[in-house]
């Protein structure tokens, strides 16, 4: 369990925008040795009927360069160390970046493609604590659509909610609905990364790609019904904690339509963390547990937000040490 947070409460600048474009470069450094200063925190307990919590976490892959480790130690093997702040949450939420099947046709000419077994990590994703995952990144469709089919009945056959993508472009738009204590608590995610083969049509499977009317209709229409929304963006690009222009828009545009939660993958770095109005914009978590021995992805964070009622009112980062080369694909608290 991580032992070093950052602590930032929106409460503390009601009428402030804060904004740090270049956060992840913070992360990296300065920010996780501030955080090395701090004393760990209490347990996180429910001061009230009202507190509501929802840890997000990065990229989930356990295929590639983890296989022969996890074939060594198993598919819990990843989440024993970080297992007791996911199961502390009211929901716990992840990217998982490549389908679960033993089925399906590898797509041709894409330099790397990823699967892995299906009952294996379900299970060991629902003892780990996740209750709904987003399934909208460039490699679900890495096995086709009977990779994509095979992998939500296996999510589902564990009781683990999934979004983002389906059996056509509706379904794939369809949020994840959870009630917490009385309150409705919605997600939707959306792919804004290639191939375009992968992006579901109104009769053909694959990921929602992010058209940002689409969006917009689908937060309201996800609000109209809910209390608290969560919208996921698989956006930016790869190793780099600069932001892309349709990063900022896209994720103002989900907040205005009623989100109070945006969520971000893909960059396997971390990126800004935004205070935008009533919401907060976490514009990439990095790494989880990823089976690759990158150097560039080295130090990510569990996000861990609380609502007080509808309102936003705290957000933990819990710093993680995610440098393959060293943790072994267990994210560990550094």
């Amino acid at each position: 369990m991580p032992g070093r947070v950052f602590r930032y409460r929106p409460a503390f600048f009601p009428n402030r925008r804060a904004v740090v474009r270049g956060l992840g470069l913070v992360f990296a450094g300065a920010f996780l040795a501030a955080c090395a200063t701090k004393p760990a925190p209490a347990p996180v307990a429910q001061q009230s009927p009202d507190v509501i919590s929802i840890v997000a976490v990065g990229d989930i892959m356990l295929d590639g360069s983890a296989r022969p480790e996890l074939k060594k130690y198993g598919y819990d093997y990843p989440f024993d160390r970080t297992r007791k702040v996911l199961e502390g949450a009211d929901i716990a939420f992840a990217n998982l970046e490549g389908p679960l099947t033993d089925r399906g046709e590898r797509v041709e000419d894409k330099k790397y493609t990823f699967r892995s077994p299906p009952a294996e990590v379900s299970g060991a994703l629902k003892r780990a604590g996740f209750d709904v995952v987003s399934l909208a990144n460039n490699h679900t469709m890495d096995y086709g659509a009977e990779g994509l089919s095979q992998t939500i009945g296996a999510l589902q056959q564990v009781g683990i909610q999934h979004v983002g993508a389906g059996a056509d472009l509706a379904a794939a738009r369809t949020p994840a609905e959870f009630t917490v204590r009385g309150k409705r608590i919605a997600f939707l995610a959306y792919s804004l990364t290639f191939p375009e083969s992968y992006w579901a049509g109104s009769m053909r499977p694959g990921t929602a790609f992010g058209h940002e009317q689409q969006i917009v209709a689908d937060v309201r229409a996800a609000r109209a019904k809910n209390d608290i929304v969560a919208v996921s963006f698989h956006w930016g690009q790869e190793s780099s904690t600069q932001l892309r222009e349709y990063q900022t828009r896209l994720g103002h545009a989900a907040i205005d339509a009623g989100a109070s939660l945006v969520i971000g993958h893909h960059p396997h770095v971390l990126q800004a963390v935004e205070h935008y109005k009533g919401g907060v914009i976490l514009y990439s978590l990095g790494n989880f547990a990823f089976g690759s021995y990158s150097h560039k992805a080295r130090t990510s964070v569990i996000a861990r937000v609380r609502f007080h009622g509808n309102r936003l009112s705290a957000v933990d980062l819990l710093p993680i040490d995610v440098y393959n080369p060293d943790v072994v694909f267990q994210p560990t608290s550094p």
